[in-house]
Parts: structure tokens; sequence; C-alpha cells
């Protein structure tokens, strides 16, 4: 640890107000605090002492999609496995240089993970590599330092792709959530979307053909093109008309209601498991980095109005009969409410505007699934709507305690 410490000592200098590399700062920087604690202090009277900061919150979150991430990769891995020996197709491309090393039996756990992980972490290296260039390039024109938020961003952006997306559009996808939805803005805290859901929007409406949460994605090169496999994802399938009891995966086989809790089904990398979802969302509840006020929020706001829905009812729009318990757990509903409606940036700030801005994403993932037989999934879209009245929430529950608060004054005034 002195060897690297005496490194990062040597470089300061050149990296300093009036080194050589003074406008590179933001770089040495990044890299310094990575291996090193901050060399700023605070020496005045009045500060207050908390345990955790940016990058202790922004690590908490990371480490709490690792059970979504492993399952994810089990999962793509399980899923296209199980299509390879079913169709008796004989895996091709780079990927293969791995994959071949572990075989390609669906019923080994290992070659299942190793599988899936060579679909997702390409996934991630590229929209990592792209969107801290992005970042880098700012903090260097700007002049400030490269915020640790995309360490999170970049992970939450990759588990919410379907896992055989090409390479180039998830590059594009995360400059467009970097530069678009975040950096010409001002940065980070200055962002009021979430820059992960508008670059994962953006492919949406670009590439809808790749995107749609109307097919079945399964990571296995010309599989679309084989005979017999075909079909779509519970949601797609729940649009589409068919009773949530008679949901099947590409094979003909049923979906339970506990086979979609856990995860065994086709869908996005990280939204396919609630239980993993879960218990990330446990912890960031308990260390009170998300709040429990709007996942709770949302929830409610998806349960009451799917059982409106259901309670109306219509012989011609078929998701209007979807009971909410399978809300909750097809699509990317849990995924969204729990890591990304929580962004401490873009989400409501008050207690109560944090309930309505939750209330909010559930009513509208619903009325978007149910109003709109093109666009199955709504989580996406509902929390970006939500992201724009997250400041009038705020608003209006600043502006009611101000009038409590006078009110009580003028009270106390009178009794006086």
């Amino acid at each position: 640890m002195k060897f690297i410490h005496n490194i990062f000592d040597r470089m300061e200098p050149s990296f300093a107000k009036g080194g050589k590399y003074e406008k590179y700062y933001a770089v040495f920087e990044m890299f310094d605090t990575f291996f090193r604690q901050p060399s700023s202090q605070t020496y005045s009277a009045s500060h207050v002492r908390d345990g955790i900061d940016l990058k202790r919150m922004m690590i908490t979150v990371w480490l709490c999609t690792f059970p979504v991430m492993f399952w994810g990769m089990y999962n793509v891995g399980f899923q296209a496995l199980s299509a390879i020996q079913h169709f008796g197709i004989d895996p091709t491309g780079w990927r293969t240089v791995i994959t071949d090393m572990v075989g390609y039996d669906p019923n080994s756990i290992l070659a299942c993970i190793v599988y899936g992980a060579m679909q997702f972490l390409p996934i991630y290296i590229v929209t990592f590599a792209v969107g801290i260039l992005w970042e880098i390039i700012f903090a260097v024109v700007r002049g400030h330092e490269v915020n640790e938020g995309f360490f999170v961003t970049s992970v939450l952006f990759a588990l919410s792709l379907p896992p055989d997306i090409p390479l180039w559009q998830v590059a594009l996808g995360i400059s467009f959530g970097v530069v678009v939805a975040k950096e010409v803005f001002g940065g980070t805290g200055k962002n009021f979307l979430n820059p992960a859901l508008a670059g994962r929007a953006f492919l949406y409406f670009a590439y809808p053909a790749y995107m749609s949460g109307d097919a079945v994605w399964t990571a296995v090169k010309g599989l679309n093109n084989v005979d017999g496999y075909s079909g779509a994802t519970p949601l797609g399938q729940a649009a589409s008309g068919v009773p949530s009891n008679a949901f099947v995966d590409a094979y003909g086989n049923t979906i339970s209601w506990g086979q979609a809790f856990l995860g065994n089904m086709q869908g996005s990398i990280g939204e396919v498991s609630t239980l993993a979802i879960l218990i990330g969302g446990a912890v960031l509840m308990y260390t009170k980095i998300a709040s429990w006020r709007v996942i709770a929020g949302a929830v409610i706001g998806l349960v009451v109005t799917a059982f409106i829905f259901n309670m109306i009812g219509s012989e011609t729009n078929p998701m209007m009969s979807l009971a909410p318990h399978w809300h909750l757990v097809i699509g990317g509903f849990m995924f969204g409410a729990v890591f990304m409606a929580t962004d401490p940036v873009s989400a409501a700030h008050t207690n109560t505007g944090r309930w309505c801005y939750g209330l909010l994403i559930g009513f509208m993932t619903v009325a978007i699934r149910v109003a709109n037989p093109a666009f199955p999934e709504g989580i996406m879209l509902a929390i970006l709507f939500a992201n724009l009245f997250a400041p009038l929430f705020d608003y209006f529950v600043k502006q009611a305690n101000i009038k409590r608060q006078t009110a009580r004054r003028l009270a106390h005034v009178s009794q006086k």
C-alpha cells in the first residue's frame, strides 16, 4: 500500500494547479481517490460527521446489484444453453473461446454462469468504458472531479438491457444517457432525469425491434431463424390476450407465478428475478440509501390501479384483467422501483413527496401497460414521467409546511 501512496505522491505535483498536466487533474483525482482516501478534510467548527459519503453510497448500491447481476448471468446462460441443447445448435463466435472450456450443459451451474457472463460482461465493459470516457471529457473541459455516480449508472444501464443486444447499440445508448440526460444539464446532481433510464428509453424508441418487451430474448446467435422457436415474454403474452395461468416459455412449458418470482424466464438481464431484486433492495432500505417510501408507494400505486382495472374489466383489452400480483413479477417493475425510482438525484426529496412520487410511478406503470398495447412494458416511461413531477411534489410539500408553520406562529402571537 505504501508503494501505491508513493506513486501518487510523486505524480500529484504534475497534475496540481500550476503543474504540467493541470487540466487533466480530474483524471488523476479519479484514480487517486479510487486507490486512496480523499486528501481533502474539513477543519471548520461547523460540519457534520457521517460514516457514509458519495463514494461509499455508490459502492453499496453497486454491491446490492450483485444478487441481480449473478442471477441474471445464470439465467441468461440457462435459457441459452437450454435452447442450444433443445435445437442441437453449434455455438459460434468469439465468446466460444471461453465457453468451450466449460461446455454447454444447461444442468451445469458453472456452464450457465460462464455463458451468461460472456454475454453480460461485454455489455458492462462497453457501457463503463464509453460512459466513463464521456465523464472524463466533461470533467476535463469543466475542470471538476469525475463523479462516482456513474459507477451505479453503468451497472443499472447494463442490467436493464436484453442479453443479445449489439454492443454498438450499448455504446450509443449510454452516450445518450450520460451526455443528453445528465452532462448537458450540468452533471451529477443537476440532472432531472435518470441517466440509465434515459439511455434505455432512447434505445427503445430508436431500435424498437431489439428492445421491445414483446419478444423472447435468448443469447444464441441465429436462434430466431430456427423453426419451432418463437413466442413472447409473459408480459407480451398478457398484452396479446393469454391468461396468466397459460403463460408459457419458448418451448411451450407453463410459467408459474413462483417461477416468475424467482426469475426462471426470459427477459432483460436484471429484471427477471424479483427475489434477487428484493434482496438487494432490503439492504438499500436498511442502510437508508434507498427510500422505502418510494418503493412502497410504487407497489401500492401499482396494486391499487391494477385492482381497479380488474374491477372495471374489458372484453377487448386483456391487460385490464391481469392480476396485481402478476404485474409485480413480470416485466421490469420491481427492478425499476427498487434501483431506478430511488435515484437520490431525480427522485423526490421530501417524505410526503416520495409517497406521491412512488404512487405516480405505480399508477403510470399499469396505465401505460393497459392503455398502450404497442408498449407492454410501462415502468421505464413511468419513472421518467415521475422524474418530471418530483420537483413539483417537493415544492407543494414545502409550501404546505411553510403555511402550517406560519399559521402556528400567528396563533401563538395572538394568544399572547
